[in-house]
């Protein structure tokens, strides 16, 4: 067990509950971060054991032996503390000992007030200490977001999110993926990662598409078992429970990506959701055929949590749904973890609050991520268990899955993080990984006269669109906020730096976000003309049901740059940051080459890796691509193949720059 002292305990205030009541779903909604304040000498030693040598404290003995000895000597008020899960700004440190809390989480945006890895440890520490006050000495379980590495920390690796790793179709690279990410998250004293997401997104209208790998099962289930793989084994061997592990959580369950259009009922930041958190009306045998192959996979691949939906199932809220979240997950799929709540999601279920409490953890939850007012829950637990609304054996069954887990991380033996592995986060080997993964990301669509790839020598290259030189809008959703922030918010290069790198001392680059390059004359007095554009266009970023967004269309601001830009360049090349496929059928027409770069992250400057011809374009699309906003959501059991009525681009659709481009039909636009 790593052994630190002298090191300074977080203490937290805890913002008052109403503040964020109008907002119980808003995963952003996040207090204002404090400072922690020295109060005590952290210590590995555990609370003196009321015998001499407890079995679940000998690391020697099987998991499930640990388990039994400890929940043996637990009081029913220390097991319902284990399945109460608190946004960290909302918690009060003392309440961590007193209520045997088993688990605190950072939502999107959810940092400590000094935002390095060092300043997460320290918090983490800090709350994990007031955890091993407890009597029985039971760890605490921190969980985050980092769904495309730890995105709420200032300066980690922000490797593309899923859609671009579905189009890599790289399981092992997916699997480095994980564990570099594993890494980063276990230096800050976090060994719960809320990732991979496994919907099969079959609308991409939907917020979330681009946490999504594929609208493809078949790929989501190779890449997310490999990511899930990568997080919980070091180097393919060591299984869950070593030091740099960490535990993945797919999510969430179950049906993601398949609800219809306008039947959310969830509004967050005065926008009214329409797909996220909506209902699937879809069959039984739709939902095993589409959404249930992933979580098969990810129990076999040793999945240990798994996050369960906002959405409902033809009208049943999932987190009320007993057949799918027990008989289906933990008995036809022999899921032997623990299923952990979305952001405050039993709320959503008919009935009062007891009665959501009731029913979501008689329907098969074990952790609630409440995430604010923990007593009112603790409280409406108790109840509902002494008057027999929750039987005892529920109330056990969950907490030994939730020990099962902690012990299966090491938790008992490490409870605190290792100062050592602080080096590694935004580590040059993981930045390299980074880069590595954007270049396999990206997708040639159009590449006409061999435009691509551009000589290293060309003389004059105009680079127009903010989303070149924004590594916030680069990296999108879920990265340092919840919705993601525009501007220089964490470290990396940023595609107009990649481009400057990549071209010889001869050539001359200028950049303007606008794509008004007028102001450029030659020696004679006239406007320079590029000899290659470079428009890097596309969406802003979003995240969640924010995202939402029924008119694909590639922004009109964006057409007209390109459009600049075209008259100034001989040749131009559009390179599109966006979390799904847009409607670019009428543009498309005057750009010499389209790229499809996603959301590549920090590392932006892999992008010109491939444009500059230093590596191949080998990504494939994850997504069909429509050729309008009529033809969504497709009906892929009768998508025709050809003519006006086809996708614009079909699924796994993708260039070699020796290929030629698609000859697209004459279609009139809708």
């Amino acid at each position: 067990m790593t052994q630190l002292l002298n090191h300074p305990i977080a203490q937290f205030l805890r913002l008052p509950t109403v503040l964020c009541a109008a907002a119980l779903l808003l995963a952003a909604c996040q207090p204002t971060p404090v400072t922690p304040t020295p109060t005590m000498a952290l210590t590995a030693a555990l609370p003196t054991p009321t015998d001499e040598s407890p079995a679940y404290r000998n690391a020697s003995l099987p998991i499930e032996q640990r388990v039994e000895d400890l929940l043996a000597r637990m009081t029913p008020a220390e097991k319902i503390g284990q399945m109460t899960q608190v946004e960290k700004n909302s918690i009060h440190p003392d309440d961590i000992t007193t209520m045997s809390l088993g688990s605190i989480l950072s939502g999107g945006g959810g940092s400590p007030a000094t935002n390095t890895a060092e300043g997460w440890a320290e918090m983490t520490d800090g709350f994990q200490q007031y955890a091993l006050k407890t009597r029985l000495g039971i760890p605490l379980l921190y969980g985050v977001d980092a769904v495309h590495g730890h995105g709420n920390l200032y300066g980690a690796t922000l490797f593309p999110h899923n859609i671009g790793l579905g189009a890599t179709r790289d399981p092992e690279l997916v699997e480095r993926i994980g564990r570099a990410t594993a890494e980063e998250i276990a230096a800050a004293g976090i060994w719960w990662n809320f990732a991979p997401v496994v919907a099969a997104p079959q609308d991409i209208r939907w917020g979330r598409t681009y946490e999504g790998y594929s609208e493809n099962t078949e790929i989501v289930t190779q890449l997310s078992a490999a990511y899930i793989r990568g997080l919980q084994s070091l180097d393919g061997k060591t299984q869950l429970g070593s030091p740099l592990t960490a535990l993945a959580t797919p999510k969430h369950f179950i049906g993601d990506g398949g609800t219809a259009w306008g039947t959310s009922t969830t509004n967050i930041m005065n926008h009214p959701y329409t797909l996220d958190q909506g209902d699937m009306q879809a069959d039984e045998a739709t939902v095993r055929a589409l959404f249930l192959p992933p979580y098969r996979a990810a129990v076999g691949a040793g999945a240990q949590s798994i996050m369960v939906s906002f959405s409902s199932w033809n009208g049943t809220k999932m987190h009320a749904h007993k057949y799918w979240l027990t008989d289906v997950l933990k008995g036809e799929l022999g899921f032997a973890g623990f299923l952990v709540s979305d952001w405050g999601a039993i709320d959503q279920i008919p009935g009062d609050y007891y009665s959501d409490v009731v029913t979501s953890i008689n329907a098969g939850l074990d952790m609630i991520m409440v995430p604010y007012d923990y007593q009112t829950f603790i409280s409406a637990l108790t109840q509902a268990v002494e008057k027999g609304d929750v039987p005892t054996a529920r109330v056990d069954d969950a907490v030994r899955r939730i020990l099962r887990a902690k012990f299966a991380l090491g938790l008992f033996e490490r409870p605190y993080s290792d100062p050592a592995a602080l080096a590694l986060v935004g580590s040059e080997a993981h930045r390299q990984l980074a880069r590595e993964a954007v270049r396999e990301s990206l997708v040639l669509l159009k590449n006409e006269v061999q435009t691509l790839p551009l000589a290293k020598d060309t003389p004059l290259i105009f680079v127009a669109g903010q989303a070149a030189d924004d590594i916030g809008l680069q990296s999108g959703g879920w990265t340092i906020d919840w919705q993601g922030k525009l501007g220089d918010i964490t470290p990396g290069t940023t595609i107009l730096d990649g481009i400057k790198g990549a071209v010889s001392a001869q050539t001359r680059v200028e950049f303007d976000r606008s794509g008004n390059f007028d102001s450029l004359k030659d020696a004679g007095g006239n406007s320079l003309v590029a000899d290659v554009g470079i428009a890097v266009v596309g969406e802003p970023p979003y995240a969640e049901g924010v995202g939402d967004r029924e008119d694909l269309t590639l922004l009109g601001s964006d057409a007209a740059l390109i459009d600049r830009l075209r008259a100034q360049s001989k040749k131009i090349v559009v390179i599109l940051i966006s979390g799904r496929p847009l409607v670019v059928t009428g543009p498309l027409s005057t750009w010499d080459a389209f790229v499809a770069a996603w959301l590549p992250g920090t590392e932006g400057a892999g992008v010109a890796d491939v444009l500059f011809g230093d590596d191949d374009f080998t990504g494939k699309l994850p997504y069909t691509w429509p050729r309008s906003n009529d033809q969504l959501p497709f009906d892929f059991k009768d998508l025709p193949a050809e003519g006006c009525d086809a996708p614009l681009f079909p699924f796994g659709y993708g260039l070699g720059v020796k290929e030629p481009s698609q000859v697209l039909p004459d279609c009139p636009m809708p």
